[in-house]
């Protein structure tokens, strides 16, 4: 089992930067990919960045260059620095932990967090 707690969302200006943490319970963390996504009111969940255990990372192409993610195996966290917001990027996103190598789809994630909402003004 593992619990999943996001923070760091929050409300800011267009081209602005956040960083968004995802803390987990459980000794292992390090056994998992971590991957955040994202959903929009109205619209369906989307993924938006993946870590593996190896450090193999996927980014969704309307974020990459713009986000990043990284894990600390040590504290059991998981970071999505959010740089040049745009207004698009508005929503409630959520942390998620998978035991498939590569996984990008909702499916393949077996545990949630409660999510922290990102609003950004134009």
């Amino acid at each position: 089992q593992v619990q999943l707690v996001e923070s760091g969302g929050g409300l800011v200006r267009a081209g602005d930067s956040l960083r968004l943490s995802c803390a987990a319970s459980g000794r292992t963390f390090s056994t998992y990919s971590m991957g955040w996504f994202r959903q929009a009111p109205g619209k369906e969940r989307e993924f938006v960045a993946a870590i593996n255990w190896t450090g193999g990372i996927s980014y969704a192409n309307s974020v990459k260059g713009r986000f990043t993610i990284s894990r600390d195996n040590a504290r059991g966290t998981v970071y999505l620095q959010m740089n040049s917001l745009k207004p698009e990027d508005t929503a409630v996103y959520y942390c998620a932990a998978s035991s498939w190598e590569i996984a990008v789809h909702k499916h393949q994630y077996d545990y949630w967090g409660q999510g922290t909402q990102v609003t950004v003004s134009s």
